[in-house]
């Protein structure tokens, strides 16, 4: 069933969305290096790879410099529109284009490239590829300003490793064992919600019993 809402829904928007992307595709072509679209190898269903498509926001080269796979908050490595469509979550919205496919869901795990995905336990990395990774969800919600939350630290590399990836981790294993059509819905309502409002904290209203932050985090999480 998710996955009929998947299909209808993401070709309704395409439709809706191609005269917004036709501007945006020119001017990713006249400025930085000159991609429209960046295609990273990311770990999906069943521990598949598959090519995650974004619109280009960073040098080409990227992960293989500075944090890597990690971004942070005023990157050197953005290109000059990339700081905006990152801001906004532009850059993610081609990204229907995998939901199409069928490599994603709307809804569902974050997928991450295979150095962050081993950052979990191989419990959360079992729970994890039995789902189809999502464009939005549990994780990619609370964890909207990641950049901003890595700012705050000294070792940025450490702390994702050793506290944001764990939480994270939580996070998709708490979604994995209350998948359903209703929260589905919600998880899409409260990622609208949280586009026109990021400062809000409806999702812990929302849903109650989601795993609490440690104390580094519910601190960051409620500046």
């Amino acid at each position: 069933m998710q996955r009929f809402f998947d299909f209808i829904l993401s070709v309704s928007v395409l439709i809706l969305l191609v005269p917004f992307f036709l501007p945006i595709m020119i001017l990713l072509k006249l400025t930085g290096e000159g991609e429209i679209f960046y295609i990273q190898q990311r770990i999906g269903l069943n521990g598949e790879n598959f090519g995650l498509i974004k619109f280009a926001t960073m040098l080409k080269n990227s992960s293989n410099m500075g944090t890597g796979d990690i971004t942070l908050k005023n990157d050197p490595r953005v290109l000059p529109m990339g700081d905006f469509l990152r801001k906004t979550k532009i850059n993610e919205l081609p990204q229907i284009f995998n939901i199409i496919k069928g490599d994603m869901s709307i809804v569902g795990p974050r997928p991450h490239t295979k150095k962050n995905f081993l950052l979990y336990s191989k419990k959360i990395q079992d729970a994890v590829i039995t789902l189809r990774p999502g464009l939005t969800g549990i994780g990619s919600i609370i964890f909207r300003d990641e950049e901003g939350i890595l700012d705050t630290t000294m070792d940025k590399v450490a702390f994702y490793q050793n506290v944001i990836a764990p939480y994270k981790g939580e996070l998709e294993l708490w979604y994995k064992n209350n998948v359903s059509i209703k929260n589905y819905f919600i998880i899409i309502f409260a990622t609208a919600l949280y586009v026109v409002s990021p400062k809000n904290l409806i999702i812990w209203k929302i849903f109650p019993d989601l795993p609490k932050p440690g104390n580094e985090l519910d601190i960051l999480f409620r500046k």
